[in-house]
Formats: C-alpha cells, sequence, structure tokens
C-alpha cells in the first residue's frame, strides 16, 4: 500500500465495515468484534480485513462465521459508499496481534522479576556510586577569594 489514495480507501473500508457491523448485522453468533486494520492490495482488488475478538475461542468461531456469512451485504454496502469502478473482495483474519503482545509482556514480566531475585540474592551493590555522574565540585569561601592564596605563598 504505497499509494495515499490506496491507504485512504483502506482507511475508509475501515469505517464501513466497523459501521455495519455495529448498526445493521443483527447476526446473533457476531460477538464483540474491533477492527484493527484493513490492507487493501494495489490495484484495488482485494481487502484484507482484521479484526479481535472479546472472549474466548466460541465466541472467536462464532463471529468468524457471522463475518463469512455477512461478506456480500458487507461488500454491497463498500460498493455504495465507496463509489469506485472496481469493488474489491473482503477477506476476513483473525487478528492475533493482541494474544501476541500479551504474551511478549508476560515473558518480560517474568524476565524482570527473575532479575530482581537474582539481584535480591546476591545483595548486588553498584560498582561505583549509586550516581556515577560527575558533579561540579563546590567552591568554598576561601576559593572564591584569590588574595589568601597570595598570602600563603609568601
Amino acid at each position: 500500500m504505497a499509494s495515499p489514495r490506496v491507504r485512504k480507501i483502506a482507511d475508509r473500508i475501515q469505517v464501513i465495515v466497523a459501521e455495519m457491523l455495529e448498526r445493521r448485522i443483527k447476526d446473533p453468533r457476531l460477538g464483540f468484534v474491533t477492527i484493527t486494520d484493513v490492507r487493501l492490495t494495489g490495484d484495488g482488488q482485494q481487502a484484507s480485513i482484521f479484526y479481535t475478538v472479546l472472549g474466548g475461542e466460541d465466541e472467536m468461531a462464532g463471529t468468524a462465521a457471522a463475518l463469512e456469512s455477512a461478506k456480500g451485504i458487507l461488500r454491497s454496502e463498500v460498493a455504495k459508499q465507496l463509489g469506485t469502478r472496481i469493488v474489491p473482495t473482503l477477506t476476513f483474519f483473525h487478528d492475533a496481534l493482541p494474544e501476541e503482545a500479551r504474551a511478549l509482556d508476560e515473558v518480560l514480566a517474568r524476565a524482570r522479576a527473575i532479575d530482581e531475585a537474582a539481584a535480591a540474592a546476591r545483595g548486588s551493590s553498584y560498582a561505583g556510586d549509586e550516581d556515577p555522574y560527575k558533579k561540579p565540585r563546590e567552591i568554598s569561601d576561601a576559593d572564591d577569594t584569590g588574595d589568601d592564596d597570595e598570602a600563603e605563598r609568601e
């Protein structure tokens, strides 16, 4: 999707499909679905629609069946609202990105807990100071006047 025109059409398809699922599709199998992304081929003939479903496996299977059966109605509404010569074929894909992100967060949290446990077991401390940055030297009153140094030298 290099073309800005293709991106605009994909964004418009996402809005149309989301509104249709919210307002006009009354299938009881349709769960709480969110359209996450739409990818359109450069020629505008294929639209891949990614969605997520709130719930378990049963809700995902029911939503997939409901989307498959509503594909024709959704495509005709997309055609009517877009007004383009070529109407893309809609293909629905379950978006696994949220589950993968959740699993990655769990792995990172587990690694952080293991690191903290290892640091506590060793009784580790900093190699140097807690604050490794150099601080400016504080100037005392004797250093402020250069006369004292000259008097000591004589």
